[in-house]
């Protein structure tokens, strides 16, 4: 079944006693249920896939940048794109804090051997947009860097357009008391804590500078050739499959012919099979 690309998915009407506030209209929606979360997911995934292969036949180059604050989504995002498709086209960069000598070149110097060759999707969860955001709010970068960063992006974005990159920015809006109730959700399940740093509990004092921050950032980076697409993520289901959903639609792909595929026989055992001597060591059972 091929999926409407144009279609807004995700937009369904499972009851659930949470509920998270449609951003256009400001009534209560009823967050997802798995359920109907999982049939729309698979839908996508399938488009996904038809979406690679028009990818790899057509050489073109696809970068994703996934902005947005802590616990916005950005991971699980990242993973509903990714968990279906090859690794080999759909290649995820997430960075770690500069090394020294990188602290000592441009900017945007080490984001750039990260870009696409044809034939590729890159996934950014963060990228340069950092200078703009967690650098800028942190004291990481002092005012002058953040300035001379917004005005430089959008002709290095440019660049990277009429290099033939089609370059789609994503940025993942969480509420105040959303962002709370995820940050104490990774104080209390152990599963979580790992996700939770001193960065974040930073981070969360600020609100307020990040608003300022990316707005700043959107007045200075959103350009006709390289604009900024706003993602409510209050309820992560509906968030994961809105974004999913327009990506494919900004990407001219065309769904998959169903291939005719049948399995050939199977060789017959040799009569002079034994099995394996010593015995192999095979693991404990206990579920």
């Amino acid at each position: 079944m091929s999926h409407d690309k144009d279609a807004n998915k995700g937009a369904g009407k499972g009851s659930s006693k949470q509920e998270s506030s449609d951003p256009i209209a400001g009534t209560p929606v009823p967050r997802m249920k798995r359920k109907e979360y999982e049939q729309e997911l698979r839908l996508l995934h399938g488009e996904l896939v038809a979406m690679q292969e028009w990818v790899k036949a057509s050489k073109a180059k696809i970068c994703l940048v996934f902005e947005g604050r802590d616990t916005a989504g950005k991971g699980g995002t990242i993973k509903a794109i990714t968990e279906r498709v090859s690794p080999r086209v759909f290649r995820v960069v997430a960075l770690p804090a500069p090394s020294e000598r990188e602290r000592s070149q441009m900017f945007l110097q080490r984001y750039v051997p990260h870009f696409p060759a044809g034939g590729e999707v890159v996934i950014f969860d963060r990228s340069w947009y950092n200078r703009a955001g967690i650098e800028r709010v942190m004291g990481f970068c002092t005012p002058e860097e953040t300035l001379r960063f917004l005005e430089g992006a959008p002709l290095f974005e440019r660049t990277m357009v009429e290099s033939g990159i089609t370059l789609i920015k994503y940025w993942l809006e969480v509420s105040p008391d959303e962002q709370t109730r995820r940050l104490e959700s990774r104080i209390n399940d152990p599963r979580k804590v790992w996700k939770l740093s001193d960065m974040d509990l930073k981070s969360y004092s600020r609100w307020w500078d990040y608003e300022r921050a990316r707005d700043d950032m959107f007045r200075a980076t959103d350009s006709a050739w390289a604009p900024w697409y706003v993602a409510h993520t209050d309820d992560k289901k509906r968030g994961r499959l809105n974004i999913i959903s327009h990506l494919l639609s900004q990407i001219p792909y065309e769904p998959l012919d169903r291939r005719d595929v049948e399995l050939p026989k199977r060789q017959k055992r040799p009569e002079d099979w034994h099995e394996a001597t010593p015995p192999l060591r095979e693991i404990p059972t206990p579920f």
